[in-house]
């Protein structure tokens, strides 16, 4: 199989070009910076090609002879439905690190057209939403009466620059929940709630995060809402940025702010990344019952490498699924993130954890 990682001299793109070479895994890296993709496949004494996104038949000649893109060139917004209509039309199996809502709906969408093309369609293979998505399922298998759905997380390390800039999209679009089966807008900042870590309570806040729409792919569950650790402070000030939502969402606004991010956000070093991790919190409530479950991961960014390699690894040494869209529980497991280094998940118990707050 021939595989190709897309935006392989992004701050992610290298970190998993890297430790793919580290594996022997030999991927072809490409991006539309020609030169800055030459020096990376130079360096890790792998194949590489140069194309951009913005011209369909650029997009097909690019991935000729490619069996899987893991596509890593965000904010996919922008980049995703471009390379996952190159990959339709090259039946070429479609991987990416997105965390995005919206992209998430559009690549289900397009379910019905890589089952007739034979493709994979599998988003968020990282960081986002893999840890997530397989807490979510794994809660689902074992309380099948769950009729809600709580996830939240506390990261640790900082932002890459393609993060930062996929946060700067979001802050004037609001939030997003899911109620009764039906994604629904709210504010910024909706709710607030506390979730335990080591005997402390954390400040939390409802963030659009992509498992309102993976989690119910995933389970079913109709009613979902996804939270970040954050202190009163960082709440209330993202709570003032509601009233800006119509000027956050100028193109001449986010230009400017994803500027500043350009010049200021470099991303993690590796001693942060080794020196930090990241923590999930999910509980489900139904039938007068309560359930949570926790569990500990490495840094968002070591998490990403290795679940989206463990991902391409197995379609490297498996037939590949039928075709499709899959969230990244439907295709590996509930239980795939218990086999990647540095996991590790408390045992189910009852609980009854506290209700959030408008």
């Amino acid at each position: 199989m021939q595989w190709l990682i897309y935006g392989a001299n992004g701050y992610t793109g290298r970190l998993i070009a890297a430790e793919a070479a580290r594996r022997g895994l030999q991927p072809i890296l490409a991006g539309r910076d020609e030169a800055a993709v030459r020096a990376l496949a130079d360096e890790l004494g792998l194949r590489w090609r140069q194309f951009t996104l913005d011209l369909p038949g650029a997009v097909v000649e690019g991935l000729r002879g490619i069996d899987l893109v893991l596509h890593c060139a965000g904010p996919f917004s922008a980049t995703s439905a471009p390379m996952l209509e190159g990959c339709l039309a090259t039946r070429t199996h479609y991987l990416d690190i997105t965390g995005e809502i919206d992209v998430f709906a559009h690549c289900h969408a397009q379910h019905t057209r890589a089952q007739e093309a034979g493709i994979v369609v599998a988003p968020g293979v990282g960081f986002d939403v893999v840890p997530s998505d397989c807490l979510a399922a794994q809660l689902h298998r074992d309380c099948p009466w769950a009729t809600s759905l709580v996830l939240g997380f506390e990261g640790g390390g900082g932002f890459s620059p393609g993060t930062a800039k996929t946060s700067v999209e979001g802050l004037g679009h609001g939030g997003r929940v899911r109620e009764k089966g039906e994604l629904k807008r709210v504010p910024l900042a909706w709710k607030t709630r506390t979730f335990t870590r080591d005997g402390v309570d954390r400040m939390a806040m409802t963030i659009p995060w992509g498992d309102v729409h993976t989690a119910f792919v995933s389970t079913g569950i109709p009613d979902i809402e996804v939270y970040t650790t954050a202190s009163p402070k960082t709440i209330a000030s993202v709570r003032r940025l509601r009233l800006l939502g119509p000027l956050l969402r100028m193109q001449f606004v986010q230009r400017w702010l994803k500027a500043r991010v350009e010049r200021s956000t470099k991303g993690p070093d590796a001693q942060t990344r080794d020196r930090t991790q990241a923590y999930f919190w999910g509980e489900v409530r139904g039938s007068g019952r309560a359930q949570v479950r926790r569990m500990v991961t490495p840094n968002g960014y070591a998490l990403t490498v290795s679940a989206a390699l463990g991902i391409v690894q197995c379609f490297l040494d498996n037939p590949a699924p039928d075709g499709g869209y899959y969230t990244p529980s439907q295709l590996m497991g509930p239980d795939y993130v218990l086999e990647l280094p540095g996991v590790a998940i408390d045992e189910p118990r009852p609980d009854n954890p506290p209700a959030a707050t408008g």
